[in-house]
Order: structure tokens, then sequence, then C-alpha cells
């Protein structure tokens, strides 16, 4: 088969002309995939760059879901520690509530009376003033109690040999012991002295008698002695010798006097309290998040980054075991207590109980504010590692992606080129047939 021979122009315009196709179809090609880097071929350094950048980009967003996750975990911790924070202050409610009704569990003494109607005439006073004004010690040595005159205050008859007293008071594990009273005190500087006790309140009615109060639920102990010394007056207050003269019993400090009855309304609160404590074990239980409960104890660990081993980043968020009996807060019964429970009746319980709500509140917004360090934590890293996927998805574009207006550009131009061509090609044809004019 003979070759057929171009003339050089027709070779050149034909040369050009497939060299504007081939540059062409390049830019079609790069227009409709949007990469001028589509193949190893194309740029081996820029490909593998761009596919490194583009699957790290991919593994970090994977990671985005579970941190994702980790952040509707911590959340709904974070509002179950809210939620039982106003349990806890329910329960300091209620336990105010009790401790604001106390009037049938205070042990409570009212004496014989101290005066009569014929003193309170004869002094012109009230019985009540009468025997405020009254000496505890015979002051006129009769050996007896002395009744109040126009002209004499009157007295109790506690010894007038005895030159020492002593006040006593035991109310649970608290007692208050006073040696202030003298051979020229009265009754007034008694009542005052059990006031300052703070754990008792004395009063003298309008009929005349003393009348002591505790200031807790607790068994109260009182006992006024006297004494040649400031010993043997506290060991006869300790054996109550001289209550009988206050009107009083000997055994109001040997046996004590207790609360007559119990709180009505403090043994209303008993459901409720306990009731309000149930709710904190099962709001804690409720508070997980696609299996996992940070307030159950679970552990719960964000993966931040798509590494191993040493190299991986992650937070362990350690979650705690909340419960009422965690948080020390005991079940309320109306009486008796063992453990786990405490006496609503009995002031001391109350208080201790108030103290232990406080702590259990304090507990709580610890664990809130260290739930919330997490949280920000993660919500920090969300953004991070969202910022960081779209940084190497864009490195890697800047690596293979195409300049669509530049390679639009090249494409009119070549089309340009090309139809230049075409028309160089044709003149070159034209050329050549002009030998057909000399036959």
């Amino acid at each position: 088969m003979s070759t057929i021979s171009l003339s050089a122009g027709v070779r050149a315009a034909l040369g050009s002309l497939s060299s504007v196709k081939a540059d062409a179809a390049t830019s079609q090609y790069r227009l409709s995939t949007g990469k001028k880097v589509n193949s190893a071929v194309d740029d081996p350094v820029n490909f593998f760059t761009a596919a490194g950048l583009n699957d790290r980009a991919s593994q970090l967003t994977k990671n985005l879901d579970g941190i994702s996750n980790g952040i509707q975990t911590i959340t709904a911790a974070s509002q179950g520690i809210d939620s039982i924070t106003k349990l806890v202050s329910s329960l300091q409610s209620t336990i105010k509530q009790a401790q604001a009704d106390n009037a049938a569990n205070r042990p409570t003494k009212a004496g014989t009376a101290l005066a009569t109607a014929a003193e309170a005439a004869a002094t012109s006073k009230s019985l009540k003033d009468v025997t405020l004004d009254k000496a505890l010690v015979d002051d006129n040595a009769t050996g007896t109690d002395n009744a109040a005159t126009a002209s004499a205050k009157g007295n109790l008859g506690i010894a007038s040999t005895t030159t020492n007293l002593a006040l006593t008071i035991t109310a649970g594990n608290t007692t208050f012991t006073s040696t202030s009273l003298t051979a020229t005190s009265t009754v007034r500087d008694l009542v005052n002295e059990i006031n300052k006790s703070g754990i008792a309140t004395a009063s003298i009615d309008d009929s005349g008698k003393l009348n002591v109060t505790g200031a807790g639920s607790d068994t109260l102990k009182i006992g006024l002695g006297a004494g040649a010394n400031a010993g043997a007056a506290l060991t006869d207050a300790q054996a109550g010798g001289q209550n009988t003269a206050l009107g009083l019993a000997a055994t109001d400090y040997s046996t004590g006097i207790s609360a007559s009855g119990n709180s009505t309304v403090r043994s209303n609160l008993v459901n409720q309290f306990n009731d309000l404590t149930k709710q904190i074990d099962q709001l804690a239980k409720d508070a997980g998040f696609n299996g996992k409960n940070l307030l159950t104890g679970d552990k719960l660990s964000v993966v931040f980054n798509e590494k191993t081993g040493t190299n991986q980043s992650k937070l362990d968020v350690q979650g705690q075991t909340i419960t009422a009996a965690n948080l020390g807060i005991d079940q309320a019964v109306n009486g008796t207590a063992t453990t786990g429970q405490f006496n609503i009746q009995d002031d001391a319980s109350l208080s201790t109980m108030a103290d232990t709500l406080t702590g259990a509140l304090s507990s709580l917004r610890s664990t809130s504010s260290s739930l919330g360090a997490s949280l920000s934590t993660v919500q920090t890293r969300q953004d991070f590692t969202k910022n960081l996927a779209n940084t190497l998805t864009a490195g890697a574009d800047n690596l293979v992606s195409a300049d669509t207006n530049q390679e639009a550009a090249n494409l009119l131009a070549l089309q340009t080129r090309q139809q230049l061509s075409q028309t160089a090609l044709s003149l070159s044809n034209q050329a050549d047939q002009a030998i057909l004019r000399l036959f």
C-alpha cells in the first residue's frame, strides 16, 4: 500500500488541529469532573496527597457521630443532675416545714404555783410578778419558804446555811451548768439563767407556775442544787435537790422530762419526704442516652481523632452512681430510727438531715460543674474536628480540583484555535488544489 504524501502546510495544519482537539478534550474532561487531577497519571504527587487528606477528613467526619453521641450523653446526665437538685431542694422545704411545727414534741413541764392569791392581794401585784420577785434562798432564816407581804418579797425557802447555788440542764449530748446564782438571787434571775442555756426556755405564767420547755425534742433534765461550796451545789443539782422549791420534782433531773406526744404535721410529712427520696433514684436511672448513663456509674469515652494506641486523642468521663443513699439522704420514720433512717419527730435528727441535704446540694453542684467542663471540652473538640475536616477537604481540593473559570476560558480559546486550524487546513488544501488549474 502506497503512502500518501501531504504537503508541509497540510501536515502542519493537521498537527495543529490534532493538538487543539486533544487540549480541548482535556479541558472538557476537567470541566465535567471538576478536577484537574483525576488519576495518578495526571499528577501522582498531588493525587496521592489529596487522597490522604480526603481519607483523614473522612475518618474525622465519622468521629463526629461519636462526638455528637457523647455530647448528648453528657447533656442527659447534666439535665438529670439539675432535676435531682430540684428534688433535693424540695426535700429541704419538707424538712423546714417539719422543723416549723414542733409544739407537740417539746418536753414541757409546769410546776406547782409558787405564789398565792393572798400574796398577790397583800402586795398589790399579779401572781406572776410576786413569783418573779421572790428570793430563792430563805433570807430570814426561818427554815421554810416565806410568803410575800407588803413589806417583804418572800422566798422559796432554800436553806440559808447554803452559800452556793448551782443550776444544771441537759438535753441530748448538751449540758449547761451555771454557778452564777447566789444567796440573793430571785426567781427572775433563775428564769433568766435557764433562758441563757440555749437548750431550754423558762417563764412564770399568770398563775405563778414555773414553766420549762426544751429547745429541742430530746429528753430535758433540769436540776437546782445548793451546798456549802460549788462542787456540793452541783452534786445536789444533779440530784434535783432543790427542785421542789421551784415546784418541780427531783426526778425532773434524774429521769428527765420527755415530750408528751408527736407532731401530727411531721407524721404526715413522712410519706412526702420518702416519695421525693425515691424519685431521686428513679430519675438518676432515667438520665441515660444510647445505653450510657453517667448517673449510674457508667464511663464514657469520646474519641476525637483517627489514630489508635498512645496517639489516640480522647476524653474519658467517669460517671457517678447518684442515689439518695449515696447522697446521705436517709428514709424518714415516725419514731425510733434504725440504720438508713431518721426520726422525723426528733429535732436533732431534723437538723442533721438539713445539714445532709445542704451537703448533697454541694455535691450535686460539684458533679454538675464537672459535667459542664467535660461538655464544654467535647463541644470545643466537635467544632475543631468540623473545621479541621473542612480544612483537609479544602486542601485536597486545592491540589486536584480544576479552576472551572480557567478551564472554560481555555476551552473557548481552544475552540477558536480549532476553527482557525480548520481554516488553515482548508487554505492548505486550496493551495494544493491550485495545481489542477495547470491542466
